[in-house]
């Protein structure tokens, strides 16, 4: 069946043998001084064609309205500068941006010569191999275990379902062996705390939260109890904001700081989650939350509602953090690895 992460040892002894027809175990990390060594979860290939094909099917549909603009050109189409300039105007409207659309078109063009390209499907597999290759530096494996415990910093404007993606990743890592805690570090918006607290009675997760006072004290006491609870995940909540809130931007700052005094080398991840609906505006943002948090990963939500898809070829040319997660839908399985093959042969149905 499908797996939201694939299990790959470092060390043979990470995890005991299983018969060939059982689901992998994630064995918990220890809680003693020496972490055992990390696992490497990635995206894994369907054992069973049926749920395989049926996260496709998601995908297809959550890209839909990206990929209606792009798909029909090739339909009957031929090669000449009229395909080139309505595929540059597709590419722009999905919001690829000027310099990947220019990129794909310069890359596309000499490849249609070179090859001798004549036929438009055989322009279109071309295409699609030229976006493989501009995605797949941002398909990266998520780590677990490589720290007791992980800490997690999320972060991410208001909006962009930075909560609820916490939650369903706290989820999925319960079903791989992981025990998780939860702090609810945007102390500014009660209702993000109250939020946050309904996914961690939903999943029987322990949640740090205060009423009121200073979010990074409440990010240090999350990390201080993972420690001393021998919890494998710690994931920090914090407040949307805008990277233009300058003051808000130093206080993130600041929570990073004092998450880092609390274990060293913590957050071992800085996530940002981005609403896919926001287009150009989400790369903004990654410059904004990189400069000042050197981010390690982003998430992008909410594909299935929006045309502007190609933001993830925008980020690969201009800012390439790696996307470790999209989703495509409200239900948890609807969050899963980025894998930039099934990216693009939704993109391109």
């Amino acid at each position: 069946m499908f797996s939201f992460f694939k299990k790959k040892p470092v060390a043979p002894e990470a995890a005991p043998a299983v018969p060939a027809a059982s689901a992998p175990t994630v064995p918990s990390v220890p809680s003693s001084a020496e972490p055992a060594a990390p696992l490497v979860f990635e995206v894994e290939t369907a054992a069973k064609p049926e749920p395989k094909q049926s996260w496709m099917s998601r995908l297809k549909a959550g890209l839909s309205k990206t990929s209606a603009n792009l798909s029909i050109l090739f339909v009957g189409a031929r090669i000449d500068d009229d395909l080139y300039d309505e595929l540059e105007a597709a590419l722009l409207m999905s919001d690829a941006g000027v310099d990947a659309t220019q990129f794909l078109l310069d890359a596309l063009k000499r490849k249609v010569k070179e090859d001798k390209l004549l036929d438009a499907a055989q322009v279109k597999d071309a295409l699609k191999q030229l976006m493989i290759g501009l995605l797949q530096p941002l398909q990266k494996p998520f780590e677990l275990g490589r720290h007791q415990p992980l800490v997690m910093m999320i972060t991410g404007v208001n909006g962009a379902g930075k909560t609820t993606t916490i939650g369903k990743l706290a989820k999925h890592m319960q079903a791989h062996g992981q025990s998780v805690l939860l702090a609810a570090g945007d102390t500014f918006r009660a209702a993000a705390r109250e939020q946050l607290m309904v996914w961690g009675q939903r999943n029987n997760v322990t949640v740090i939260a205060q009423e009121s006072g200073d979010p990074a004290a409440v990010s240090y006491d999350a990390v201080q109890s993972g420690k001393a609870r021998g919890t494998n995940v710690v994931m920090i909540d914090t407040a949307g904001r805008l990277p233009t809130q300058l003051h808000l931007m130093e206080e993130l700052k600041k929570i990073k700081r004092v998450i880092g005094k609390g274990l060293d080398g913590a957050p071992h991840e800085t996530l940002l989650v981005i609403d896919g609906n926001t287009g150009q505006n989400a790369l903004a943002q990654v410059k904004a939350f990189d400069d000042a948090l050197q981010l390690s990963g982003l998430i992008i939500t909410k594909l299935d509602g929006t045309a502007k898809g190609g933001i993830l070829a925008a980020i690969a040319r201009v800012r390439p953090v790696p996307v470790y997660f999209i989703g495509i839908g409200e239900k948890i399985e609807d969050l899963q690895p980025f894998n930039a093959a099934e990216f693009v042969e939704a993109l391109l149905a």
